[in-house]
């Protein structure tokens, strides 16, 4: 146990005294489900399974009911509905959302709920957030009341919504939203879940149940949507949730830690009246026990107070590489929204780059078309033993204000590929993190699983050499004019947009106030503290 209380958050430093969800479980099986193509192929065979009286609870920042999970198999909508019209006890909460015309997910995330409602399940509208946040949540729970060991749970970045549908070969999702324009009509998507097996169910579950028996009104903070939902007889009570059941039995050698956001809001949440920051709290254990590779896929590293624990980190030790893979480009176009996108990534990469930037390496993707993909996976690998994957950020906005949902991971069995103990700790390298940070790096280098391919990728020192060299050589066949074949790989150097003077004086503030906001009570902004 003191070897998971080095990685993992106690109960006084994840700070929460208010919630029920335990400080970790031990003896789970947990896979990553890279790509979205993958998780509803998943997500649709395991709830296909569910029976009368079982469990489906879920939460989501945006689900649109007519996304496929599969190319000739159910929607979302159909998928839930058939489920709850089976007899399984459906529960969902989704975030109220902003309007559509400010390019949110209002109507769609209504229309899910309608779908489930009159099916026999209950989705809840849930604007239960602090002024200008949202339920970034998500997350799917099922139960099996009776046989624990048939429970699941999905926990990490991929949406029940349109986009998230694309495999390994990027090609994007037939169902697409609306992007910037260099993505083109079907953005490439990368996405990474994780389906978990265990105790954990039983955390996850909770975390669940916290929010959903939260007394607070749905609705408190907007009289306008208080009033529509009153016009058009919205569902504003939660039901009774049945009996949470026992905790399934251990079936796996993983320990998960779950983590989440919440912030210091207008009012008080039942199960965290002063917030939460797990979330940031567990990031910033784990990064400061960092000595040889930080490993991350983040959509937004853009918050220069978050950087500023890499950049800590790198200054004091000098063996300690940063590999970082983001969009190319953010998801939006204008004028207006693009530099505030732009600004908080630049400051971010420069806070890194300070510290020493030969040892900071950032990367963007595309497929082999030469689009872009856009990133949106939240991965952290650190010295091949701690891992995490969520809904989280690497922003002040997903570490403060909006409500997130991560597992960190620590493996109970050890890699005995060499080296054994990249760190020198004596932690020693672990199944789940190393596999992990393998299986991204071998896609975005355009690798596979056979014969010896990943012996350069194991150390960390070589691993940064063969990652880099592959970025280098096919951004030069781009400068040399796109001449021969195209060199292998999908990465290439992030090169940040520039902003000028004028441009930063104002995109900044904007920046620091609506895209990167701080949910924090101002006793610990004052302190710096998480």
């Amino acid at each position: 146990m003191a070897q998971l209380a080095d990685w993992f958050l106690t109960t006084d430093q994840r700070g929460n005294p208010d919630t029920s969800v335990p400080d970790w479980c031990t003896g789970n099986r947990v896979e990553p489900l890279i790509h979205g193509a993958t998780y509803f192929d998943r997500l649709a065979a395991e709830v296909g399974q569910l029976r009368r009286g079982d469990h489906l609870f879920f939460t989501d920042w945006r689900g649109d009911p007519d996304e496929r999970t599969r190319d000739a198999g159910p929607t979302i909508a159909e998928l839930i509905c058939h489920a709850a019209e089976r007899g399984v006890v459906v529960k969902g909460l989704m975030w109220r959302s902003h309007l559509d015309k400010f390019a949110y997910s209002e109507e769609e995330n209504q229309h899910l709920g309608d779908a489930i409602e009159a099916a026999g399940g209950e989705v809840l509208l849930d604007q239960r957030v602090r002024i200008g946040g949202s339920h970034h949540q998500k997350l799917v729970v099922l139960r099996h009341p009776g046989a624990p060991e048939r429970d699941v749970a999905f926990a990490g970045g991929i949406d029940l919504c349109h986009s998230r549908r694309d495999d390994a070969d990027h090609r994007g999702d037939p169902q697409a939203v609306r992007m910037a324009q260099r993505y083109g009509l079907h953005p490439p998507w990368h996405d990474v879940q994780l389906q978990i097996q265990g105790p954990a169910v039983g955390a996850l579950d909770l975390t669940f149940r916290e929010r959903w028996n939260d007394p607070a009104p749905l609705d408190m903070l907007s009289p306008i949507a208080w009033l529509a939902d009153k016009l058009r007889r919205a569902d504003l009570s939660p039901g009774e949730l049945p009996p949470c059941p026992p905790d399934p039995p251990p079936c796996g050698s993983q320990a998960v830690q779950v983590l989440r956001t919440y912030p210091d809001a207008h009012f008080e949440y039942a199960f965290a009246a002063r917030g939460e920051r797990s979330v940031a709290r567990g990031y910033t254990k784990a990064v400061q026990r960092a000595k040889r590779l930080i490993y991350l896929e983040d959509q937004y590293l853009w918050s220069k107070q978050v950087s500023h624990l890499f950049a800590e980190a790198l200054a004091a030790n000098p063996d300690l590489h940063l590999i970082a893979v983001v969009p190319r480009y953010p998801d939006v176009d204008g004028w207006l929204a693009l530099p505030p996108n732009q600004v908080g990534r630049q400051q971010a990469i420069e806070t890194c780059r300070q510290a020493d930037p030969h040892r900071v390496h950032v990367f963007d993707v595309e497929n082999h078309a030469g689009t872009p993909v856009y990133v949106h996976a939240k991965v952290c690998v650190i010295d091949d033993v701690w891992a995490s994957v969520g809904s989280d950020n690497f922003n002040r906005r997903s570490w403060t204000h909006d409500s997130e949902l991560s597992c960190a991971v620590l493996d109970d069995t050890r890699d005995q590929r060499e080296p054994r103990d990249p760190a020198g700790r004596g932690d020693g390298a672990r199944v789940f993190a190393r596999d992990l940070r393998l299986r991204l790096m071998r896609e975005h280098l355009d690798r596979t699983e056979d014969g010896n391919e990943d012996n350069d990728l194991i150390d960390p020192a070589s691993a940064v050499a063969a990652v880099t060299e592959a970025a280098q050589t096919l951004q030069d066949w781009y400068d040399g004019g796109r001449t021969g074949p195209r060199p292998p790989g999908r990465i290439r150097p992030h090169q940040p947009e520039r902003l000028g003077r004028l441009t930063r004086a104002w995109a900044e503030p904007v920046y620091r106030a609506v895209y990167d906001p701080d949910g924090r009570p101002y006793r610990d902004r004052l302190r710096r503290r998480w």
